[in-house]
């Protein structure tokens, strides 16, 4: 499965995200399966740092921080992956560059359709059953 998410994620660094204006990739094959993994812990990295920043939020404020923090997890689930693609061309100005404000959304919405196409929807339909009780 993580290989199947990390060559899926590699083509998408080759051809599907320098179709966007704005991206560009130099590099081979293996220089994309290596952006694909740094994306992939950055995006980790991102998460994690968001969600202990939400929790510490919302227990100093008993919850309030809650009537804040839904709507903008809702709105902006575009914004993580978008970050993590802004970090990894940061990182690796040489093989990854990235112009603007919209590309990296564009790209962050490319790289989330990917992953939930490599087996993150089935996750996702998989707990939704196990709540149900249908597994």
């Amino acid at each position: 499965k993580f290989l199947l998410k990390t060559i899926a994620t590699a083509l998408a660094f080759i051809y599907i995200l320098p179709a966007l204006p704005g991206i560009e990739f130099k590099g081979g094959f293996i220089d994309a399966a290596i952006l694909a993994i740094v994306f992939a812990c950055l995006l980790w990295v991102v998460e994690a740092l968001a969600m202990m920043i939400a929790t510490v939020w919302t227990i100093s404020t008993l919850g309030l921080a809650l009537l804040i923090l839904i709507p903008l997890w809702i709105f902006g689930f575009w914004l993580f992956p978008a970050l993590a693609l802004e970090l990894v061309a940061f990182v690796a100005p040489d093989h990854l560059t990235v112009h603007g404000f919209l590309p990296p959304i564009l790209g962050g919405l490319t790289m989330m359709v990917i992953s939930m196409l490599t087996g993150g929807l089935s996750a996702t339909i998989k707990c939704l059953n196990k709540a149900r009780g249908r597994g």
